[in-house]
């Protein structure tokens, strides 16, 4: 296998997963006769405490994140209306940076935990404001890690401020996966220099 294919491997094994994850959920939601209530966010999130850089370290796989080989970060700072600036970096397969900016809008005032992030061209994610597309349902001590996910639990993210986090930590992070109403197989790792280099189900790391 040629270099060029090798590094193509990965991304075909990824969308892969995300069609087959589309349709586990398109099955899933047919089979359902009444609407399933969505994940509970965190009582309160601090915004103060949350904004900084997160490093990705697991996630269920989605087409915008493909061409993510390592060290996919979100960085979260106020800007001048008060809304939260997002700026998401990545190393690609070809070992080039990539980045989106985008803005985050707070639509539960009660917890702070349930937003609407948006990304200007890129389509259903180009409007400021919008339903809620980010819910923040753990986060671990002092807001060493989070996870993250949508009402209709599609996506899924693991972020943390450190590029590692010991089996305790890892221990809770499923727990709380459990617990938000997803399975931790469907989250990949993602690898991150100085810690974890593969990509393997979350339930097997």
């Amino acid at each position: 296998m040629n270099r060029r294919n090798l590094l193509r491997t990965p991304t075909r094994l990824l969308a892969g997963m995300v069609s087959a994850l589309a349709v586990t959920a398109w099955a899933a939601g047919g089979a359902t006769a009444a609407p399933v209530a969505g994940p509970t966010p965190v009582p309160r999130l601090d915004l103060d405490r949350y904004l900084g850089t997160w490093r990705q370290l697991a996630a269920v796989p989605q087409y915008f994140n493909l061409a993510c080989a390592r060290d996919t970060q979100a960085n979260y700072s106020l800007d001048p209306q008060d809304n939260i600036a997002v700026r998401n970096t990545c190393t690609t397969w070809s070992n080039t940076i990539d980045q989106i900016n985008g803005t985050a809008t707070v639509n539960d005032r009660e917890t702070g935990a349930q937003l609407h992030v948006s990304f200007p061209g890129v389509p259903t994610q180009d409007s400021l404001d919008g339903p809620t597309n980010y819910i923040v349902t753990a986060l671990g001590p002092e807001y060493s890690w989070a996870v993250v996910t949508d009402p209709s639990r599609i996506s899924g993210f693991v972020l943390a401020r450190a590029v590692s986090l010991d089996a305790d930590a890892w221990q809770q992070v499923r727990a709380a996966i459990t617990a938000a109403g997803q399975n931790p197989c469907l989250y990949l790792t993602s690898p991150t220099t100085g810690g974890e280099s593969r990509i393997v189900p979350l339930c097997v790391a």
